[in-house]
């Protein structure tokens, strides 16, 4: 496992995170507890030492799962959670205090400090950011009142998909570390602004759905469905689903490979070959995913491939 500074935090994580959302169990089909847990200690066994969560996901569940394996770790391991904001996704003429009032910054912080069972969160975020709060400074006094506490570290958002040029003018106001972005294959328009500017400031980027949802491994087809709780249900069907499936041929006719293993860790190392990429936070479920993503560093993606996929000119999927 590699490991990079992660901004100005000054963490050093781990290249690959564990994107935590699958195992709160409630938008990506029904998931064992026991796999969730077998998942998170195969791949601290294997290097990870930076797991991404949010109250939102299984409502406290996936905090709770995480928390209950920290306990049986001696492992120093980062954790980055989330604020749930009132509304999904904010109105673009929303204030900060319309999604984050304080009372909810302060109920969710504790609430995610108990599901995990720890006195301090080493990175908390907004799991929602709009330009028009750039001059609100209501959010970030609550937040310093906690890191006066002792009960969180550093601060950060995670923008929308689509959406992360809204970020841009929040960087200059120094209040944040960290920005959490969708940035993969097949979604590249984050490295035009956001990640000039992230490195010019030093602000630590978390790279999220490095994967496109599983799609980027190419174990989709035109018959693949989802469960009636799995959120890529609305997602990936029809049109949309014949369109994706039709940009990951094209991945693959580009390496070279329908390996299902491979082609995930081909797409691993196009997120993090970006230098701004701190680190990058694939959904990790059971033991085998574990494995195939903390171990994405055994094969190479040559150069001129690099160079291909970077004009890749795929439209966005998400």
């Amino acid at each position: 496992m590699d490991y990079r500074t992660l901004g100005k935090t000054g963490m050093k994580v781990s290249t690959i995170g564990f994107g935590a959302w699958a195992i709160g169990g409630n938008m990506w089909g029904p998931q064992d507890d026991k796999d969730s847990i077998a998942a998170i200690n195969k791949a601290i066994d294997l290097g990870v030492n930076f797991i991404d969560t949010a109250l939102a996901y299984g409502n406290g569940h996936s905090e709770e799962v995480i928390g209950k394996v920290l306990k049986t770790r001696k492992e120093k391991i980062y954790i980055a959670t989330k604020i749930p904001p009132l509304m999904w996704p904010p109105s673009p003429t929303s204030h900060s205090k319309d999604a984050f009032p304080k009372q909810t910054i302060i109920d969710s912080i504790e609430s995610s400090l108990r599901n995990l069972d720890m006195d301090c969160i080493d990175l908390i975020q907004l799991h929602s950011w709009r330009k028009n709060w750039t001059n609100d400074t209501d959010w970030y006094e609550t937040l310093l009142k906690f890191k006066e506490q002792g009960k969180i570290k550093h601060i950060g958002v995670s923008v929308h998909d689509n959406m992360e040029d809204e970020s841009l003018d929040l960087i200059e106001t120094g209040r944040v570390e960290t920005i959490q972005v969708v940035y993969n294959i097949l979604a590249q328009t984050p490295k035009k602004n956001l990640f000039p500017k992230a490195q010019k400031h030093n602000i630590g980027i978390i790279a999220r759905v490095p994967l496109a949802y599983g799609a980027l491994t190419g174990k989709f087809t035109k018959e693949t469905t989802f469960a009636d709780t799995d959120f890529r249900k609305n997602k990936y069907f029809g049109d949309s689903l014949t369109e994706v499936l039709k940009k990951v041929e094209r991945f693959k006719e580009l390496v070279g490979t329908n390996d299902k293993k491979t082609l995930a860790s081909y797409a691993l190392q196009f997120a993090l070959e970006n230098s701004a990429v701190c680190t990058t936070i694939p959904g990790i479920r059971n033991v085998n995913q574990a494995e195939e993503n903390c171990t994405y560093n055994k094969v190479d993606l040559p150069s001129h491939v690099i160079k291909e996929l970077n004009n890749f000119t795929a439209e966005r999927i998400h």
